[in-house]
C-alpha cells in the first residue's frame, strides 16, 4: 500500500469515500485538518534553532552574524537594522561572545483606528576560546550594523602554524 493512498485529500473524487467529499465531510476530521493547517501556518514563520543561540522569531536566524579572523583579531559583524545602539548588549564572559538585544515598534493611526505592536528579542553566542584579549575589545554601531573587534593574544598569536600544503600529481 503507497502512504498517499491513506490521505484522502489526494485521491481523484472518483477514489474518496463519500465520508471524505465536500458536503457530506465528517465534522471531525475536517476540524482535524483545518487545526492542522492552522499549526503549519503558525510554525512555518520559525525556522531551526541557530547553532549560536536559541529559536528565534526571526526564521532562526536573526541577527545575521559574520565572522573574519586574521592573524592579530577577529572581528565579529551583526547585522541589526532598525534596532537603538542603546538597546543592544554586548558581553564578553570567559571566552564567550554574547550579543543580545531587542526591538519595540508601535504605530498608531487614529484615523483608521488601529495600533500596531511589535516586540523581538534576540541573542546570540559565540566561542571564541581564551585567544582573545579581553581589555582590548572594541565595538562600533554604524548604520544597523554592530561590529565588535577582539584582538587575539600575544600567546594566540604565536601559537600561529603555517602548514604547506603539498600539491598533488
Amino acid at each position: 500500500m503507497n502512504v498517499r493512498d491513506l490521505i484522502p485529500w489526494n485521491r481523484s473524487s472518483s477514489q474518496v469515500p463519500s465520508a471524505f467529499r465536500g458536503d457530506d465531510m465528517d465534522p471531525f476530521l475536517s476540524l482535524h485538518r483545518n487545526v492542522n493547517r492552522l499549526f503549519d501556518d503558525v510554525f512555518r514563520g520559525f525556522g531551526q534553532p541557530s547553532l549560536f543561540g536559541g529559536a528565534t522569531s526571526f526564521n532562526g536566524s536573526w541577527p545575521t552574524v559574520e565572522i573574519e579572523e586574521n592573524d592579530n583579531e577577529i572581528r565579529v559583524t551583526a547585522e541589526v537594522p532598525g534596532i537603538d545602539p542603546d538597546d543592544v548588549e554586548v558581553l564578553l564572559d570567559d571566552g564567550v561572545l554574547t550579543l543580545r538585544g531587542e526591538k519595540k515598534s508601535e504605530t498608531e493611526d487614529k484615523g483608521r483606528r488601529f495600533t500596531e505592536r511589535y516586540y523581538g528579542r534576540f541573542e546570540r553566542r559565540l566561542a571564541l576560546g581564551g585567544q582573545v584579549d579581553e581589555n582590548k575589545v572594541a565595538a562600533t554601531f554604524r548604520n544597523g550594523l554592530l561590529s565588535v573587534t577582539l584582538p587575539k593574544t600575544e600567546k594566540a598569536r604565536a601559537n600561529v602554524k603555517r602548514i604547506s600544503i603539498d600539491k598533488a600529481k
